[in-house]
């Protein structure tokens, strides 16, 4: 998959262009539904397939302090649509000069002039433009002038719930990380670089790692789950604990995630790793002693391996 920051200049202007919109957070089944839409059209009608979207996500810029967590980093985000077979990446920067362009102006100008589009695929409630003027209606009311074709995809219904982001994450902030990976098609994860910990695991003879996060990333709820780590060709099962290590500190502004890999011994630091939370075991918990937590978290593994 090819990745551009800008449509203008862009050397495949010869290609025709099958292009999806949106902000594709989560990659969830309802996204998955629209690229795979999008991708098997491009190859059927002889185009290119193309995403459209932003980062950093418009209401980061727009109302940040409203602005939602992400679900995935933008690195994951683009490795998964590049998966699913998309020939071309358009990562705009978004700016308050760009939120002001008029859809009108954006239907000409971007998607027709700068990227020669023939299809153009959307979600139900997608909207563009200048205070998200831009709609499925006027997409359609152009298409004949510009000669391209609007395709909207209906919503994507999972027991009887709209697959959606902020349904995924509600359902993490609760730590229903099983539940959530129904909607998103894959177990919920993260990525990140190993980083030196307090080395309390170790003292206790239970070795963990510790993992670094962006701060605009949701993590499941503080708690303890069962994780598959991914660490460079292999897989591992282990334990993961995101919270403030209350037997510990009394208090601690940001959660840490401190993850135990069943059956390794090794060295793992400045290591990138996947995280997938596959199911959650319990709540974060303050112990009276340090051989009150090693007893729940043998108990801990223990679980995990009888029930993975």
């Amino acid at each position: 998959m090819e990745i551009y920051q800008s449509w203008q200049g862009f050397e495949g202007k010869q290609a025709r262009i099958a292009v999806g919109l949106g902000n594709f957070d989560g990659v969830h089944l309802g996204h998955q539904k629209l690229l795979g839409a999008l991708v098997d059209t491009a190859r059927r009608l002889d185009e290119k397939s193309a995403v459209f979207t932003f980062h950093p996500h418009p209401v980061m810029v727009l109302n940040p302090q409203n602005a939602p967590p992400l679900l995935l980093t933008q690195e994951a985000k683009e490795k998964l649509i590049s998966k699913m077979g998309v020939d071309l990446f358009f990562r705009i920067p978004f700016t308050l000069e760009f939120s002001r362009m008029e859809p009108e102006f954006f239907i000409e100008k971007v998607l027709c002039e700068g990227l020669n589009v023939r299809d153009v695929f959307i979600g139900y409630n997608y909207t563009f433009g200048y205070k998200g003027r831009g709609t499925a209606a006027l997409l359609e009311e152009y298409s004949s002038r510009y000669n391209y074709r609007i395709h909207v995809l209906p919503p994507v219904i999972v027991d009887n719930q709209v697959v959606s982001s902020t349904l995924i994450r509600n359902l993490l902030k609760e730590g229903e990380v099983t539940e959530a990976a129904r909607y998103l098609g894959y177990p919920p994860f993260f990525e990140g670089v190993v980083v030196v910990g307090d080395r309390r695991g170790t003292a206790l003879g239970i070795s963990t790692i510790n993992l670094e996060y962006s701060m605009d990333f949701l993590l499941p709820a503080n708690g303890v789950y069962v994780v598959k780590v991914n660490v460079d060709q292999d897989t591992y099962l282990g334990v993961a604990n995101i919270g403030n290590r209350p037997t510990f500190y009394d208090y601690n502004a940001r959660p840490g995630v401190e993850v135990h890999l069943l059956d390794f011994n090794g060295d793992l630091y400045g290591k990138f790793v996947s995280v997938y939370f596959i199911r959650r075991l319990r709540d974060e918990k303050k112990f009276s002693s340090s051989d009150e937590l090693i007893v729940q978290i043998r108990q801990d593994i223990q679980r995990a391996r009888e029930n993975t």
